[in-house]
């Protein structure tokens, strides 16, 4: 052990590797990022030299390791999850020295992205490509971490990402007490979704059975939500709002689909992007057919128009 040994820790975990070495050598220090105090060993700066010692350190960057690695040393640690390595990569960019693009962000800066970044995995999902949908969800992803970063920095309420991580376990776990808790059994979706909801009520003190909904999603999303809601409310349709408009006639449309099980949203986007292909094809059948698509008719665009078995 010549060159002595470098041992990465993570806050106060060790790596189970090193606790052999730790246990036979009478020589441990810590290095200058990690507290003495944590592990029960005196500080770098007190080792008469670093020949033969194992240095606890913080960082593989900090100086007393660095020397000891480029002189040989042996390096132990374990490898960081790529979960935490992100959070990691995060600070790194939003601290002093990182990017200065993504040191000025703000949540509401930020809020444009969440919004393309979803779309694109929906994308992803509908078209059913994997690769597509592995990168979409990375960018999803880096919203999630890159807000929680942000709020860590707010001076009157701050909380990052291992507070939103336990406020997430702790509502998945409160929510299903069935799984966790030894709770009454739930042996189907129907009434999982009704013992979700009460818990959920009974959780957030909610007056109303429309609080928590997002009125700022697409609405024809927002109208199936507020017909789910309301149905299990037991609100009839003939409470629906009344009329021949457009708007009366969508709303409701989208929320009896939603009380029958059908996502409008979802549906209605399906079909909207198949019509997107249906006026590409046409327009790539008149090309083909040595016509411009700007200079069609109706009856051009009825000739060139995809067929499909009925």
């Amino acid at each position: 052990m010549s060159a002595g040994v470098v041992v990465v820790v993570r806050g106060t975990t060790l790596p189970g590797a090193a606790l052999k070495i730790l246990r036979d050598s009478p020589a441990v220090y810590a290095a200058t990022d990690v507290d003495p105090a944590a592990f029960g060993v005196p500080a770098v700066t007190e080792a008469p030299s670093l020949k033969d010692v194992v240095l606890l350190a913080g960082s593989r960057d900090e100086p007393a390791a660095a020397l000891l690695i480029a002189t040989g040393a042996e390096v132990i640690e374990t490898p960081v999850p790529p979960l935490v390595e992100a959070a990691d990569v995060m600070d790194r960019l939003r601290s002093p020295g990182g990017c200065p693009w993504d040191a000025a962000q703000t949540h509401d800066s930020l809020r444009q992205y969440l919004v393309e970044e979803t779309y694109e995995l929906l994308d992803a999902i509908e078209e059913g490509d994997r690769e597509a949908l592995r990168e979409e969800l990375g960018d999803v992803l880096l919203q999630v971490l890159f807000h929680a970063r942000v709020a860590a920095e707010d001076p009157a309420d701050p909380f990052g990402i291992d507070d939103v991580a336990a406020g997430l376990v702790a509502k998945l776990v409160g929510r299903h007490p069935h799984v966790f808790a030894g709770g009454d059994q739930v042996h189907t979706v129907e009434h999982q979704n009704v013992k979700w909801e009460e818990l959920k009520q009974r959780e957030k003190q909610r007056r109303s059975i429309v609080d928590g909904v997002a009125l700022g999603q697409p609405a024809v999303a927002l109208a199936g939500k507020l017909g789910q809601r309301s149905g299990r409310a037991g609100i009839p349709l003939d409470l629906f709002p009344e009329g021949t408009s457009a708007s009366a006639q969508l709303f409701r449309i989208a929320a009896t689909a939603r009380r029958a099980g059908v996502d409008a949203e979802g549906e209605l986007r399906a079909l909207a992007k198949q019509f997107a292909k249906d006026i590409q094809a046409a327009e790539q059948a008149a090309r083909d057919a040595g016509l411009e698509p700007t200079t069609l008719e109706a009856d051009g665009w009825r000739k060139f128009w995809p067929t499909r078995p009925v």
